[in-house]
């Protein structure tokens, strides 16, 4: 039940973001788009609970409930810069609003956007293993929460290799600009 509520609410993410913008841009209607907007984070909230209830009600804890912690904590972490991201560019397509800023492709502006990137990353990996380390405080059977233990192991191994080859590559050995030709 839990991975469908995962798959529910990641197209309810998209959906609900797309419904705000077009509000917004191409109808003008801009105290629907916000609305709709704002429901985007309230779709965490929905799969929050779902995860709770499904969990209070008995379920063995699985590599979904660990799935539905790690979106969680990706949601929140990088959510609203996905939001800004794409009203940049609806903004530009449909509303006549400035170009989007490209990311930065090599210098200083480079590395400072790796770090922050990987600071987005950070928060995601410790919201995420909050809510799996409650979630073995909750369930309360080392039996039954293997999965949970086994998902903070993922996300640690895959913060540090990105770590490694991204903002400390990046600092280490910076991008240098392509020569012209």
């Amino acid at each position: 039940m839990i991975l469908a509520v995962i798959i529910a609410c990641e197209i309810s993410f998209w959906l609900f973001l797309g419904a705000g913008l077009a509000s917004r841009y191409l109808l003008n209607l801009r105290t629907l788009g916000a609305a709709l907007l704002i429901c985007v984070p309230l779709v965490d909230l929905i799969l929050l609970a779902a995860t709770i209830i499904d969990l209070r009600g008995g379920a063995e804890a699985s590599f979904a409930h660990g799935l539905a912690a790690v979106y969680l904590g990706f949601s929140v972490a990088f959510g609203h810069g996905i939001i800004r991201w794409a009203d940049a560019r609806f903004a530009h397509r449909f509303a006549g609003g400035p170009p989007p800023e490209p990311k930065p492709k090599h210098g200083k502006e480079k590395i400072a956007h790796e770090w922050r990137e990987f600071g987005k990353g950070s928060v995601a990996w410790a919201i995420s293993c909050a809510l799996l380390a409650g979630a073995i405080v909750f369930v309360n059977d080392p039996a039954s929460t293997e999965a949970f233990v086994s998902w903070i192991g993922r996300l640690t191994l895959v913060l540090g290799v990105w770590f490694v080859f991204w903002p400390l590559g990046y600092t280490v050995f910076p991008p240098k600009p392509k020569a012209e030709a």
